[in-house]
C-alpha cells in the first residue's frame, strides 16, 4: 500500500516499513502526508499478523525535517489549533499501536519529525542525524505533542533548554547520551539496524510484547503501586495464552519457540 507521499512495504513476514517519500522537501509533513500516515497507521492497527512497524524517511538527508512551513504560515488561529490536534491524534495513534514501533532516523529530524520519532517505542539514529524542536524560532511552539513527550524522555530541564533555544544541532551521539535515542549506528545504516531490531522483536511472543507495551505505557502515568498491580494483571493474562505454554515448553525442550500470537 502506498500513497502519493507515503510508501508502505513489507520486506519480511510480520515487519512493515512506512517511508515518508518527499525527499525534495526533506520529507516535510503537510496535510496530505499526515492523512497518508494516518491511513498507514490505521491499517497497521488492524493487521493481526503484524509484529513490528518501522518509520523512516526517503533519501539520504532527512528522516522528516519538520512540518511544511509554507502551509503553516497560512493557518488562522482556529485552523492552527485544528492542525495541531490532528497531528497529536496521529502521533497518539502511533504511540498506542498494539505492536512495537521503531523510528529509523536517517538524517534531519526536526519539529514534527522528531515529534513522530518520540511517539515510537524505539529510536535508532544514524551518526549523521541531527535533531531538534526549532518551533520557537518561528514564533510557534511544538504542536504535535513535542513539549509533552520531550520532557518525558529527557527531563524537564533539558526539554526547557532544547525548546526555548530552538536547538537544531543536537547530534545523534548527544541524543543517545541524554536518552532521546536508543542507539546510534553508522551513516546509512539506520533502517538496517531498525530491521535487525524488528527481527528480534518478531522472535518473541506477540501477546507478551503487546502486554509489555501496555504495562510500560500506562504504568508511567500511575503511582508505582498501581503500576505493579497492572503488571501483575497482565502477567496473569499471559498465563492464559498458548504462546506462554509454547515459550515455556520450548525453553525446557531446548528449541526455538514457535509463537502463534494466541
Amino acid at each position: 500500500m502506498s500513497g502519493g507521499f507515503v510508501r508502505v512495504e513489507s520486506p519480511e513476514e510480520g515487519i512493515r516499513v512506512v517511508t515518508v517519500d518527499r525527499p525534495e522537501k526533506l520529507n516535510a509533513l503537510n496535510s496530505e502526508v499526515l492523512g497518508e500516515l494516518r491511513a498507514a497507521v490505521e491499517s497497521a492497527a488492524s493487521d493481526a499478523a503484524l509484529r513490528c512497524l518501522v518509520f523512516t524517511g526517503a533519501g539520504e538527508k532527512a528522516f522528516i525535517a519538520g512540518a511544511d512551513i509554507g502551509e503553516l504560515a497560512k493557518l488562522t488561529p482556529i485552523e492552527g489549533r485544528e492542525h495541531s490536534r490532528r497531528g497529536q491524534a496521529l502521533l497518539d495513534a502511533i504511540e498506542s499501536l498494539p505492536v512495537p514501533t521503531i523510528a529509523a532516523i536517517n538524517g534531519y529530524a526536526y519539529g514534527g519529525g522528531l515529534e513522530l520519532a518520540m511517539a515510537c517505542a524505539i529510536r535508532i539514529a544514524s551518526e549523521n542525524a541531527r535533531m531538534g524542536l526549532p518551533e520557537t524560532s518561528l514564533g510557534i511552539v511544538p504542536g504535535y505533542g513535542g513539549t509533552q513527550r520531550l520532557a518525558r524522555h529527557v527531563g524537564r530541564a533539558r526539554a526547557f533548554e532544547l525548546v526555548l533555544t530552538s536547538e537544531k544541532g543536537l547530534t545523534a551521539a548527544e541524543a543517545e547520551r541524554i536518552g532521546l535515542v536508543n542507539r546510534v549506528v553508522p551513516a546509512g545504516q539506520a533502517l538496517a539496524a531498525a530491521l535487525e531490531t524488528a527481527r528480534k522483536i518478531r522472535a518473541n511472543g506477540p501477546a507478551a510484547c503487546r502486554f509489555a507495551l501496555e504495562a510500560i505505557r500506562r504504568g508511567l502515568d500511575m503511582p508505582l503501586a498501581e503500576g505493579q498491580v497492572l503488571e501483575a494483571t497482565l502477567f496473569g493474562l499471559c498465563a492464559a495464552t498458548e504462546d506462554m505454554k509454547e515459550g515455556m515448553n520450548a525453553f525446557l525442550e531446548k528449541r526455538p519457540a514457535r509463537f502463534r500470537g494466541r
